[in-house]
């Protein structure tokens, strides 16, 4: 059910208007500021009138100038950048700053403390929020040089939040929506933690995941998926607030979203509160945040309803404000509205002080969690030890690849897809960070880890995610997962061509280097008669084209089992596996390790010496197409190589001289063949000629097909002679 919380001033936003210039009934404070009472909120100051031609804040001078350094150094690095978004970050500087200050649990000079509470700028476009925050607050990675910084070339402090940029930003956020479904995943890998871990008299996994998102968070629907998904798990440590300002990139959000977007969350699941004045009632934000962490069955959302570019007297509470800098008149305005004196990105001496107690505060709680982790080893030793090892360590232990290696070379051939579920299964009893599931395609995919039961609200020590369809939401969250910093090795699935649902979250695994394993079944036309909606052709090459993903398509149970070892050591990097619906051939001469340097040579018969009169290559199913091609041309004399290349991102890893053993330059690109049922484009890098497919893909059995597109033993041979 809503709750609301009443704000202490008469300031309301009844009278909302896009106009970017002239005062608005309200916006200046009168003479005499009127006051209310706060009706469920004991912790809030009363607020003084302001003086003439002044805006109310909060009554509390000590809280105003905290809050007023947050905006100013927005304003003025997005000045000096005259680029970013400053609006969002002059009306959410009282809520953030009441959750830094009062409600979150964090060691500023160590960020990677395990119990930290964690936090995520879903609204990633306000990032200099976050910049604020983490110097004020005595994070040694974001100086004020760095805020000057803002948006230049070379500095950890871009234009959006990035992990991989800024030590202390959790997960990496931009494209609108994405964050909020991070921290649903960071709040599952807590939860699941906590259920593994904690004991009666011994809790050493205790943390909230915050998120802040906007309109735009809430207009995408992939964040629909996963706050679902949040809502049937029931992740009570998981508090999104929601900055409802009204106000988007076009202009007032009634333009095209009016709908009651708490409600909505309440059909979710969640537990919805509104803070109807953010602007000025710290006590009712700070009430409100309580509330929710009293909460432990569902998530909350907090709508707090505040005003873009407060303080602003001409373009708060318009799109001009939203993602422009306010330009140097305003910014004039806005310091003596706002009666801020300090020159530019001075933090006025009161609130320096006030912001360093963070630091004492942060180290003494990370001292008192170490203290009661060294008495849980005591207690439990075999988990302690687990812990520290994965948890803490991110330490996988040695035993999963040379499991992986025997998996290969003793499993029978079958399509695939069933020789990923028996990798699946071999890693898991010996990785047991690994966790994942598949978007409502589990028996399809065959991604169930048997005996790890289902995560679910009541259970979630149990390994297995049911993502029903929720393709967009299932990436996201994986990467909450995968970001969430203790030793997680999370999996997801689906068919390959529905990969077009997740793309941008898939994208976001490889820019934030987190190394979740996409688990693609039917991937190419031979699944057959779902026909062309369902065959992917463009998808191998449009992962390939993406920087820092590892695109496999293995052929055998050894390129399968290498494909997972890699996927399972390459932690900073995602990985692709496309695997077949039908049977797919084993060869003896399958290499683990040549797999997982992403090609290496299957069959040669050129003498010692000499060079090969051609070279046949290709990856998944239609690799035994090259294999028995070659047999047959071999029969007419020549010298025929077969060369696998399950993972071209590993291959071009590997030095020239690696690369030039398996594609020797004395083979010109005239004299090598490809052979793939897929798009031909990137193949011009290794082939001069392929049997591929450049159209879409058609309904029918899937032998009519191979025949259809010529992906025949006989066709390849005819190809190949004629090299």
């Amino acid at each position: 059910m809503d709750s609301a919380f009443v704000p202490t001033t008469s300031f309301a936003r009844s009278q909302r208007s896009s106009a970017i210039s002239g005062n608005r009934s309200g916006f200046l404070a009168p003479a005499v500021g009127r006051v209310s009472k706060p009706v469920r909120s004991s912790v809030v100051k009363m607020v003084a009138p302001a003086a003439e031609g002044k805006l109310v804040q909060t009554g509390d001078d000590l809280a105003d100038k905290c809050i007023n350094s947050i905006r100013f150094l927005a304003i003025d690095a997005v000045e000096k950048a005259n680029s970013g978004h400053p609006g969002m970050v002059m009306g959410l500087a009282p809520t953030a700053y009441v959750l830094y200050d009062k409600i979150m649990k964090f060691n500023p000079k160590n960020p990677k403390f395990f119990n930290r509470d964690r936090f995520v700028l879903s609204a990633g476009h306000g990032s200099m929020l976050q910049y604020a925050l983490m110097h004020l607050y005595g994070y040694d990675s974001v100086s004020l040089d760095d805020i000057k910084q803002f948006r230049q070339l070379g500095s950890v402090t871009p234009g959006h939040p990035e992990n991989f940029e800024t030590e202390g930003i959790e997960v990496t956020t931009g494209p609108l929506g994405q964050g909020i479904c991070n921290a649903v995943g960071l709040a599952a890998a807590e939860a699941h933690l906590a259920a593994t871990y904690n004991k009666p008299d011994a809790k050493i996994v205790d943390h909230y995941t915050y998120a802040i998102m906007g309109d735009g968070c809430n207009m995408e629907g992939i964040s629909g998926e996963a706050c679902s998904l949040a809502g049937h798990w029931g992740l009570g440590k998981l508090i999104a607030i929601y900055d409802d300002n009204h106000i988007s990139i076009d202009g007032s959000t009634d333009i095209a979203f009016t709908e009651d977007v708490g409600k909505r969350f309440e059909a979710y699941g969640w537990e919805v509160i509104n803070v109807v004045n953010g602007n000025t009632d710290l006590g009712a934000i700070e009430a409100a945040i309580e509330q929710a962490k009293k909460t432990t069955d569902k998530p909350t959302m907090i709508k707090v309803t505040t005003i873009i570019g407060y303080g602003s007297p001409n373009k708060a509470d318009s799109y001009a404000v939203h993602g422009a800098a306010l330009g140097k008149d305003e910014v004039t305005a806005t310091r003596e509205t706002l009666d801020w004196k300090y020159p530019e990105f001075v933090v006025p001496d009161e609130a320096q002080e006030q912001f360093g107690k963070k630091i004492p505060e942060g180290a003494a709680v990370e001292e008192e969690w170490n203290a009661s982790f060294e008495a849980y080893k005591e207690k439990y030793p075999e988990l302690g030890a687990q812990f520290e090892t994965i948890v803490l360590k991110n330490d996988l232990g040695t035993e999963w690849e040379p499991a992986l290696k025997k998996m290969g070379e003793e499993t029978a051939k079958a399509a695939t897809r069933q020789l990923s579920n028996v990798a699946l299964n071999t890693i898991a009893p010996v990785v047991p960070s690994l966790i994942g599931g598949s978007a409502d395609l589990a028996s399809s995919n065959l991604t169930i880890m048997k005996g790890y039961g289902d995560f679910q609200k009541a259970t979630p020590e149990n390994r297995n995610l049911r993502f029903g369809v929720r393709e967009h939401g299932m990436g996201a969250i994986c990467n909450g997962i995968g970001l969430h910093g203790s030793g997680f090795v999370p999996y997801c699935a689906t068919f390959f061509i529905f990969t077009d649902y997740m793309r941008a979250a898939m994208r976001m695994s490889a820019l934030s280097q987190c190394g979740v394993i996409y688990v693609m079944t039917h991937d190419s036309v031979f699944l057959g008669e779902d026909g062309p909606t369902h065959q992917p052709i463009e998808h191998l090459a449009s992962f390939r084209a993406m920087p820092n993903m590892n695109m496999y398509r293995p052929c055998d149970p050894t390129e399968v089992a290498a494909a997972y070892a890699v996927g399972v050591e390459s932690r900073k990097t995602p990985t692709t596996i496309a695997l077949t619906r039908q049977a797919t051939a084993k060869y003896p001469e399958s290499s683990f390790e040549g797999a997982k340097k992403g090609g290496y040579v299957l069959t040669d018969n050129t003498p010692e010496g000499e060079t090969p009169d051609m070279i046949l290559m290709g990856t998944g199913s239609e690799l035994p197409l090259c294999y028995d091609a070659a047999e047959t041309v071999r029969e007419s004399g020549k010298n025929v190589r077969v060369v696998s290349l399950p993972c071209w991102e590993k291959f071009l890893e590997q030095d020239a001289e690696y690369q030039e053993s398996v594609l020797p330059a004395a083979v010109p690109l005239s004299k090598r063949l490809a052979v793939e049922a897929a798009s031909p484009f990137g193949w011009g890098t290794f082939a001069g000629n392929t049997i591929t497919i450049d159209r879409f893909g058609i309904s029918a059995p899937g032998g009519d097909i191979a025949k259809f597109f010529g992906f025949t033993t006989e066709n390849v041979v005819e190809a190949a002679m004629k090299l």
